[in-house]
């Protein structure tokens, strides 16, 4: 596919020699090596994380049941799979990375208040994937090797950063197959043991589940068009990204459901270590846990390129890689479940919004150039979205949730047992979209 004149991106630089790789800077063309299975593969290892079991425990203890838990997962994955593919169609017509593309919906300066979100969520993440491959080092092997493990998976995520298509080709080729086979021995250990009782002291009900769930899938969607740019066409980054990840990530978050139901998890790692060769397992995991980090530490210099285009983004990936890396041996992810839903409140309705605008509103012809101009009606858009998103349930964070349920007494507002906060995101912000946008265009064509 051609860059539109009103795209960020140049053609002028001289031909690649040997393996394609991402451009170092903004205004060089990407190339377009990538097809379904090399997209299918990639998005596919990015679901496949220890972070899955994790989210899913969380869910099993927020349903309190094994049926309600799994409905939850496949509601909230599939809601998050279909805008993680509508994001990733961002980067294959616009040639431009996540952020960059979000100009076409804010215009350039608009763009910059996502970007600076985008860079702290993904630092978070990052920090969070080197913590939780550590946790599961110590786990296998012991409490020395905590640090150790730390530095490694800091450093193996920055280096693939560096090489991000090799790294994809890596991911296909060779980790894939080893994870499944990983992954299908984890979940036979665990189903062939006795159904216990969840416990029902953590129990909120199905639609915060459907949040964990949405949540734990659209916060890879600011990264979707990072490695879309590179898709050979637009139909095979949609099902290459929302199929992949979303499976993986359907069955990850079940293995969790499943092991807090069948062995009795409070901790979810240690208890899949101890199953019969589950440290073999957990290893591979581990191993391809990077992949992750690595997604995250590459995005970070991507959203940072929409700021400072000709920034080569090598040394950005560095630089990033080692702020993650120390972050992650000072600091613990105590307060996992409440990141989520402040990731799933900012970024649900972002790409909610986004996806309208761009499928219907400006029908797939957005301005991404550093001319954009500021577009008012997606940003309102946008806050409506994430009112919305508060005042169903703004998680437990002392303070902010306290904030929002004043302001929802304030106004009568108590939302119904059948709504919950992606949805009500998804649909206002959808809504509030379509609705303004049309209008926008029915008073400019009059005038």
């Amino acid at each position: 596919m051609s860059v539109s004149s009103k795209s960020p991106l140049t053609t002028d630089d001289a031909p690649h020699t040997g393996p394609v790789e991402a451009p170092l800077v903004l205004t060089t063309e990407p190339p377009r090596p990538l097809g379904f299975l090399d997209q299918l593969a990639t998005w596919g290892n990015f679901g496949i994380s220890l972070f899955g079991p994790l989210t899913g425990a969380l869910v099993a203890t927020t349903t309190g049941s094994v049926a309600e838990g799994i409905g939850a997962i496949v509601v909230g994955c599939v809601l998050g799979a279909v805008l993680l593919g509508a994001s990733a169609v961002f980067g294959t017509v616009t040639g431009a990375p996540a952020m960059v593309a979000l100009r076409g919906l804010f215009g350039r300066r608009g763009s910059i208040v996502p970007t600076i979100l985008n860079i702290g969520q993904n630092i978070g993440w990052a920090t969070m994937e080197i913590i939780v491959i550590s946790t599961a080092a110590v786990a296998v092997i012991g409490q020395a090797w905590r640090w150790p493990f730390v530095l490694l998976a800091g450093a193996a995520a920055t280096v693939m950063a560096v090489r991000p298509l090799g790294s994809v080709r890596l991911l296909r080729k060779v980790m894939v197959w080893l994870v499944l086979a990983a992954s299908v021995f984890l979940f036979v250990e665990v189903l062939l043991r006795p159904r216990q009782a969840i416990p029902q002291d953590g129990v909120l009900g199905f639609w915060p589940a459907v949040d964990l769930a949405v949540a734990g899938v659209v916060s890879f969607a600011p990264l979707a068009a990072d490695y879309s740019r590179h898709s050979r066409t637009s139909s095979a980054a949609f099902w290459g990204s929302s199929l992949g990840y979303g499976l993986a990530a359907v069955a990850y978050y079940t293995l969790g459901v499943f092991a807090v139901a069948n062995l009795g998890a409070s901790d979810v790692i240690g208890a899949l270590v101890a199953l019969p060769a589950g440290a073999v397992a957990l290893g591979i995991l581990l191993v391809d846990e990077v992949d992750e980090a690595f997604a995250n530490v590459y995005s970070t210099t991507m959203s940072v390129q929409n700021l400072l285009p000709r920034l080569d983004r090598r040394y950005v990936a560095v630089a990033v890689g080692i702020i993650a890396t120390l972050l992650a041996g000072l600091l613990d992810f105590s307060r996992y479940q409440s990141f989520l839903f402040l990731i799933g409140s900012v970024f649900v309705p972002l790409f909610a919004v986004a996806t309208v605008d761009f499928y219907l509103v400006s029908r797939q012809r957005w301005d991404v150039s550093a001319r954009s101009r500021l577009r008012a009606t997606p940003v309102i858009a946008w806050a409506c979205g994430f009112v919305a998103y508060q005042l169903v349930y703004p998680g437990d964070v002392p303070g902010w949730a306290d904030f929002w349920a004043g302001l929802a007494k304030m106004i009568g507002f108590s939302a119904p047992t059948w709504l919950g906060s992606s949805v009500a995101a998804i649909g206002v912000g959808g809504l509030a979209m379509l609705i303004l946008g049309y209008a926008g265009r029915a008073v400019r064509t009059r005038s």
